[in-house]
């Protein structure tokens, strides 16, 4: 044991001269290679300061979480457990998240020796350190991760969006009061679930499934629910409305910055810094009933109107879309079926963001639009 490790293409045994290697008589060193990993086997334990630090190793040993490639489950992943087994009667860690291959476009591994790798610089320079990071972020744990410049694209346009719409959410933050008009504590009601959803799935490491989820959501909120609210924040419709969003915009902004840190954390912390103190690193994780306390409690009846009026508005956007209109093209009246009567309590949102006068429920099958430039016979004037 004194004499560990050997190396038997070099070092000579007991009882031999080196000019017996290789020859009759003499001695032959091993050829064959044992694929031990023994240092690597010991990862955990040499990080954990086992002989150098034993407080330290009490404190850290066995640890929550190994990140590795699927590549080398049968050898690191393997040796470490078994090495841990044998030593300490223990598993090294609790979880092992299992990561896979970033693949070329013909599908085969990046590697150095294939030479098909891309240096990063570039990239970073194109499309931000949260561009790159947001294609990483997509790839699911334990599979392979095609290269993507074209998803980068989309995490720039995230960044850049969550930019602007933190930008209109700040710019004018008061009057500020009770969140009482029914879009807003919809929203917030579903904001509460997805936290709730995704804190779940992060506990699971399915963090490719939150960052879609909170993105689907985020542009259902700027898309959606920004529109909507945007004449009434601005006090079309007195200051008690006003105040409604101008509170709900705000609890919605620091749950979804906290939400995107860990996938967009440069634009995030930027966004963070114009309102809050410290780091949104360094954030309390948002939680769902910490959202909905701000409206006393999740509210079933305001969700049904957020789900009636984003539909009723989708309605809208297809048919000007199909009538080749403008977004902002007045509209005299709507037509809308009965099934939207739900939405009756953001009717003014929904008529101010759409350009309606009036709104009819009838027994209907389909929204009809009557627009404010077409005489009686369907023709414009």
């Amino acid at each position: 044991e004194s004499r560990l490790p050997i190396d038997p293409s070099t070092d000579v045994p007991d009882g031999y001269t080196a000019d017996q290697r290789d020859v009759p008589g003499g001695f032959s060193g091993d050829p064959d290679v044992m694929d031990t990993w023994a240092t690597s086997s010991l990862s955990p334990q040499i990080a954990g300061g086992w002989l150098d630090d034993p407080e330290r190793f009490a404190r850290v040993f066995p640890m929550d979480l190994r990140p590795q490639g699927h590549d080398i489950i049968r050898t690191w992943l393997f040796s470490t457990v078994l090495r841990a087994h044998l030593e300490h009667a223990s598993l090294p860690w609790a979880n092992a998240a299992i990561s896979g291959w970033v693949l070329d476009p013909d599908r085969k591994k990046m590697s150095k020796s294939k030479g098909n790798v891309v240096t990063p610089i570039g990239l970073l320079e194109e499309h931000g350190s949260d561009g790159v990071r947001y294609w990483a972020a997509c790839g699911r744990p334990g599979t392979d991760t095609t290269f993507d410049p074209a998803q980068m694209k989309v995490g720039r346009r995230l960044a850049i969006k969550l930019l602007n719409a933190a930008k209109f959410a700040l710019m004018q933050a008061d009057p500020r009061g009770p969140i009482v008009e029914p879009l807003d504590r919809g929203m917030l009601t579903a904001l509460a679930s997805l936290v709730e959803e995704s804190t779940a799935q992060l506990e699971a490491y399915d963090y490719a499934r939150v960052l879609e989820r909170t993105e689907s959501f985020f542009w259902a909120f700027c898309d959606d629910y920004l529109e909507l609210v945007k004449a009434r924040r601005y006090g079309d419709f007195g200051p008690d409305g006003a105040a409604s969003a101008n509170s709900a915009m705000l609890v919605a902004l620091s749950t979804l910055l906290r939400l995107f840190a860990p996938y967009l954390p440069f634009v995030t912390e930027e966004v963070w810094s114009w309102w809050q103190a410290g780091s949104v690193h360094r954030a309390a994780w948002p939680t769902s009933r910490a959202v909905v306390d701000t409206i006393g409690g999740a509210d079933a009846a305001a969700l049904d109107v957020r789900h009636l009026t984003q539909a009723a508005l989708a309605e809208v956007r297809r048919i000007k879309s199909l009538e080749k209109r403008p977004a902002k093209a007045p509209v005299a009246r709507a037509v809308l079926p009965t099934r939207f009567e739900g939405m009756r309590g953001a009717l003014r949102d929904f008529q101010a963001a759409t350009q309606v006068g009036i709104v009819a429920f009838e027994e209907v099958d389909d929204v009809r639009l009557e627009f404010a430039d077409v005489v009686p016979g369907g023709e414009r004037p």
